[in-house]
């Protein structure tokens, strides 16, 4: 083979391995991401978080990378601190007790879609946020560890000291808040009377749920503020009936959880795209079984037989967003001095 003809076949080789590689990179660099700021538990090894990210990447030609935080409170403390620096395009894991503060910080772009098929309580709808699912509050029990639970807020207030509880606390944690709401709820101008009542029966505060439930399974106190679905999860997962949420005569206050996109999103339009996939099918039919709350939309099959055998609250408690802005900092204050009483 002549030299010259060898040197034109090497050389057309190198050029093609030149065009592949800078192709690749190209694409690389291409690839769009999508930052998603969210609780712990939704990312976690059992939490939906994987599913749901390879399930939108198929769509979207993008890559996910979610930023987690302890818990939904916090979501909301991080974005403040971090204002128009901050990386999220998409926040997931706000509830409706923090929407109205979640939408005066101004950080945050209507999302432009049409909800009108979700199925919330109380038909929640906001142009802002978009409910993803929902769940009422509930004290979750070992019945191995505590064969008499309360059957009302009032009988866990005044029962016995010895059987203790884990609560999350309200400041950095949405299920902590709830409870200060469902509280406030059933006793009013009195709640402060009652926090310093069930003091004694409070093992310890956690900044989120992940860590209140483990140590409610790990044996460390019989009962932990939870889900009325919590129960779900054993159910399915570990073919258990031995963790129940007790049902309570007052009522129960309910979570419904919100995702929204932020004004500063990289990719306005990937991210409103991440909103509309939030609420179809294939979201909602990985979150029962992941984060083990209830769908908003619809899914692609029937729920586990275990969701049909779940506590059901005869009495649903939920306050406006505006009046849980307007007054958070003084019940959470409360909570503090009642805590803090000898």
């Amino acid at each position: 083979m002549p030299s010259s003809f060898h040197s034109k076949i090497v050389n057309r080789v190198a050029i093609a391995a030149f065009a592949l590689a800078a192709s690749s990179a190209s694409a690389l660099a291409a690839e769009k991401t999508l930052t998603i700021y969210t609780y712990e538990s939704f990312i976690s090894d059992w939490g939906p978080g994987a599913k749901v990210a390879e399930a939108f990447e198929k769509s979207c030609g993008c890559k996910v990378d979610y930023v987690g935080v302890a818990d939904g409170v916090e979501l909301l403390t991080r974005l403040k601190l971090e204002g128009e620096a901050t990386k999220a395009d998409i926040v997931l894991g706000l509830d409706t007790n923090l929407v109205a503060e979640a939408k005066a910080t101004g950080f945050f772009a209507p999302h432009g879609l049409d909800t009108k098929g979700l199925e919330v309580p109380g038909d929640f709808s906001d142009d802002v946020f978009i409910p993803y699912d929902y769940g009422h509050f509930a004290v979750v029990y070992d019945t191995e560890a505590l064969k008499e639970p309360p059957k009302s807020l009032k009988e866990l207030v005044e029962g016995d000291p010895s059987q203790k509880i884990v609560i999350e606390d309200p400041r950095t944690s949405t299920p902590g808040l709830g409870l200060l709401l469902w509280m406030k709820s059933v006793y009013g101008d009195e709640a402060g009377e009652a926090w310093a009542k069930l003091k004694d029966r409070i093992l310890t505060v956690t900044p989120g749920w992940s860590e209140a439930y483990g140590l409610f399974t790990k044996g460390e106190a019989p009962m932990v503020l939870s889900y009325t679905t919590s129960p779900a999860y054993h159910m399915v997962a570990e073919n258990t009936d031995r963790y129940q949420a007790a049902p309570f005569a007052e009522g129960h206050y309910i979570q419904i959880e919100v995702a929204g996109r932020t004004k500063n999103a990289d990719d306005p339009e990937l991210a409103r795209q991440f909103l509309a996939f939030m609420t179809g099918p294939e979201f909602q039919s990985i979150i029962p079984t992941t984060n083990w709350m209830l769908p908003v939309g619809e899914t692609r099959g029937p729920l586990p037989e275990a969701f049909g055998k779940l506590v059901q609250p005869e009495k649903t408690f939920l306050m406006s967003p505006q009046e849980v802005a307007d007054n958070r900092k003084a019940w959470i204050d409360e909570w503090l001095a009642a805590m803090s009483r000898n």
